[in-house]
């Protein structure tokens, strides 16, 4: 990454068409929104792996969208397998993919299985 990108961030968080972040929502207790644990990522797929990774269930989380100014909550249906598992790349990938096909959603544009994503020049961490 140039200088002039570690200073500005990626390009691809400039594009109003495509969500800035996003973002997870783990109620500690069931729909009280005081007691929230909430992680952040660049990109869906880096934060649904550090779900997966820290053993933390698809029904135990809400996922959101942030646009500037909104959060969009996001079909968890599209990010599981037929068994309510996580999707990891590449196969969540061709799910956002296929589920933007169909919908023409904003928050699932931008993720491609094969060819450029529009996430690429994001980083991976998640807060």
């Amino acid at each position: 990454m140039s200088l002039f990108r570690k200073v500005v961030g990626p390009k691809s968080k400039y594009d109003k068409n495509i969500p800035y972040a996003y973002m997870a929502k783990i109620y500690v207790i069931e729909n009280d929104d005081d007691l929230c644990r909430y992680y952040y990522g660049d990109t869906i797929c880096s934060l649904i792996e550090h779900l997966h990774n820290i053993d933390i269930s698809p029904f135990e989380v809400e996922l959101y969208g942030i646009f500037r100014g909104e959060e969009i909550l996001i079909d968890q249906k599209v990010c599981t397998d037929e068994f309510g598992n996580w999707l990891l790349k590449p196969e969540l990938c061709r799910s956002l993919e296929e589920h933007y096909k169909y919908t023409l959603d904003k928050i699932y544009k931008g993720h491609v299985e094969i060819g450029e994503c529009s996430f690429e020049d994001r980083e991976e961490n998640v807060i």
